[in-house]
């Protein structure tokens, strides 16, 4: 009788409210027609590439965007989406994916940028919507590495390095960042896509981190960074780091990278990689890395 008895309290236990598991899908039960309006094919000189497109099924939202691989997922305002994303030089391969209970829907687009190329470019999305997975870029000074004694090896300063994120978009070695724009006209907490591109970047070494923010019941999310270094070149080099967000306030070093000029830059992922040797890498990343994620560099400030 008791085993009965507790089957029949807990059947009439509220229940609590679903979490977003990874990206949405759309409630439609017919396979969606989906339509890229922009770009249109043929040749451009602009260094932005737009990106805009229709997609019948209203409740798809967000829609996925590959460019040359790269992963995006873009907001849908009443079937619509639109926005502006850094263009590589040379072939611009769009692919645009909606996906509802029918199945996935794909339609495909290319444009030619008669540009220069492009030598460093972050992208960090968020599979979650309604939460911030703020990217922060540190970039290399005159003083950020030094050399206190000969034969020891460079050591890296973190707070003499400089700071790129979502309240100080301004790269002090003329980077450009570009808010986490969702249709609205500052930074809002979607999936993103954070950018970072540097289209002269001075040699030395760059931290790329994330700083994670949840909201409601947005417990957690996944965060997906695509490293893309001297692009539409020979030397042209991509990493993609996926990594787990739960913890509000949780800093995460996504990658360091070492540009060595000449077309020349090393990736180190903490996550992935074992630790760099090697008299261009600075001897006390492992402690640099501890500083910033236990909060003794404020990754907000």
């Amino acid at each position: 009788m008791l085993p009965v008895l507790l089957a029949v309290l807990l059947s009439q236990a509220p229940t609590a409210p679903s979490r977003q598991q990874g990206v949405p899908i759309g409630q439609g039960k017919t396979l969606p027609t989906v339509r890229l309006t922009a770009p249109s094919g043929g040749w451009t000189v602009d260094r932005m590439l737009l990106v805009e497109g229709t997609v019948s099924d209203t409740t798809i939202d967000p829609v996925v965007i590959s460019i040359n691989g790269d992963r995006y997922l873009m907001r849908t305002f009443s079937g619509r989406f639109k926005r502006k994303f850094p263009a590589a030089s040379g072939k611009n391969v769009v692919t645009l994916m909606a996906t509802n209970q029918a199945g996935t829907a794909r339609a495909q687009a290319t444009s030619y940028a008669q540009i220069p190329p492009v030598p460093l470019k972050a992208i960090l999305t968020s599979d979650t919507q309604g939460v911030y997975t703020d990217l922060h870029i540190y970039e290399p000074t005159q003083d950020s590495v030094s050399t206190p004694k000969a034969g020891e090896g460079p050591v890296l300063d973190l707070k003499k390095m400089g700071h790129v994120y979502w309240a100080d978009t301004d790269s002090p070695s003329g980077g450009t960042f570009y808010l986490n724009e969702q249709g609205g006209s500052f930074d809002d907490p979607a999936y993103g896509p954070y950018l970072y591109v540097h289209r002269a970047p001075p040699k030395g070494l760059y931290l790329i981190a994330t700083n994670y923010w949840p909201s409601g019941d947005k417990a957690h999310t996944v965060a997906t960074l695509n490293v893309v270094l001297y692009e539409g070149t020979p030397q042209e080099l991509r990493r993609m780091v996926r990594i787990p967000l739960a913890t509000p306030g949780t800093t995460r070093v996504l990658a360091w990278i070492n540009v060595l000029g000449e077309g020349k830059a090393e990736v180190y992922v903490p996550s992935q990689d074992p630790a760099p040797k090697g008299s261009s890498w600075p001897r006390n990343l492992d402690e640099a890395v501890k500083t910033l994620t236990s909060g003794g560099v404020d990754s907000e400030g």
